[in-house]
């Protein structure tokens, strides 16, 4: 895109990057809100066709208008700030929040080359933009100056730092076996693995634990049910979200789904192959390979709405045990475990 704006239009170098890269993130940032507002209608569709109830219905044709509605709603409202509150840091929470789970889409490939930036610490880059988001949860949780928001935020940061742990051993993992951090590099070592004509490490036996493990820490690192002890309506009532209305409550929404769709492309990319069909046959990369990320998106988003229509919720002590006594000791002895069979059989994938 640089080179078009370069050449075509006629702009100096610095500028033509300068536009793309702006060019680059509306193109990102805009569809990824449409999709927040669409897929908040799916959770709730999803939820009540488990439940046998109807779900949203009345606005728009079969309901789909009921996200941007609700916006609307919220938009309108009036912005109430405690008077006890810090109101700098109160008003600053929700936008970290919300920035954040946009910054990290900066370096998923959507396919072959199409990634807004295409660095070699792409997986680096994940991890450390993530764990700024819990600096978004703490403040919102000081700053309103509540016992519930408060608590809601030491038991957000204590969760969150708890299953990033054992998030980084397992994708150390992934690293180990496909010789990169880049991502588009991690996607093309998953092509025909174990020569089984298969693109995914999920069919690899050695990786497969590790899939199912990334993806219940996904549910914990978003605080999705079964694991939303931060928003316990019967112990913190909204968490730390209590004290919040109009957008600066709508930002944390914003910020929440896109994470959650966040941890659905990664899943889909570290595991399952990403842009590449499911299966190495020709035929099947006819389908643009955007069309099969999004499938495999919208796959592990129906998950998380399934897991939270039917998976009961876990009291923080089992929270934490999972994280620390299972999660964390299983996922380090892997990495020694892929690690000595790497070594054992003198194979791997080099970017």
């Amino acid at each position: 895109m640089t080179a078009f704006f370069n050449t075509t239009v006629g702009m100096s170098y610095d500028w033509a990057w300068f536009t793309a890269t702006i060019v680059g993130i509306l193109v990102i940032a805009l569809p990824l809100m449409l999709a927040v507002a669409m897929i908040i209608y799916a959770d709730r569709k999803i939820w009540a066709a488990m439940a046998l109830r109807r779900g949203p219905n009345v606005v728009g044709p079969f309901g789909l208008l009921q996200s941007f509605a609700d916006g609307l709603k919220v938009f309108l409202q009036e912005t109430i700030i405690p008077s006890a509150a810090n109101r700098m840091l109160f008003l600053l929470a929700p936008i970290i929040t919300f920035t954040v789970a946009l910054i990290v889409w900066a370096v998923i490939p959507f396919q072959a080359g199409v990634v807004l930036a295409d660095i070699n610490v792409g997986l680096l880059y994940i991890l450390a933009a993530s764990s700024l988001g819990v600096y978004g949860i703490i403040l919102s949780g000081w700053a309103s100056n509540s016992k519930y928001p408060f608590y809601s935020a030491l038991r957000a940061a204590a969760q969150m730092v708890s299953y990033e742990v054992a998030i980084g051993f397992i994708l150390i993992s992934v690293v180990l076996w496909s010789g990169t951090f880049n991502l588009s590099g991690i996607v093309m070592a998953q092509q025909s693995t174990l020569g089984l004509h298969i693109n995914a490490f999920g069919i690899n036996p050695l990786l497969f634990p590790m899939a199912v493990m990334f993806f219940i820490s996904s549910l914990a690192e978003t605080q999705r049910a079964p694991f939303d002890l931060t928003e316990a309506e019967s112990e913190l009532v909204a968490g730390y979200q209590t004290e919040y209305s109009s957008m600066s409550f709508a930002l944390f929404w914003l910020g929440e789904y896109a994470n959650v769709l966040l941890m659905c492309a990664l899943n889909a990319t570290l595991f399952w192959g990403g842009w590449l069909p499911p299966i190495d046959w020709a035929p099947l990369y006819a389908v643009p390979g955007i069309i099969w990320l999004f499938a495999k998106i919208l796959f592990f988003f129906f998950l998380f709405s399934w897991v939270k229509a039917t998976v009961p919720r876990y009291r923080y002590d089992q929270l934490m045990r999972l994280g620390w006594k299972i999660f964390l000791p299983v996922s380090l002895f892997w990495v020694f475990l892929v690690s000595g069979v790497l070594m054992w059989l003198r194979v791997g994938f080099q970017s």
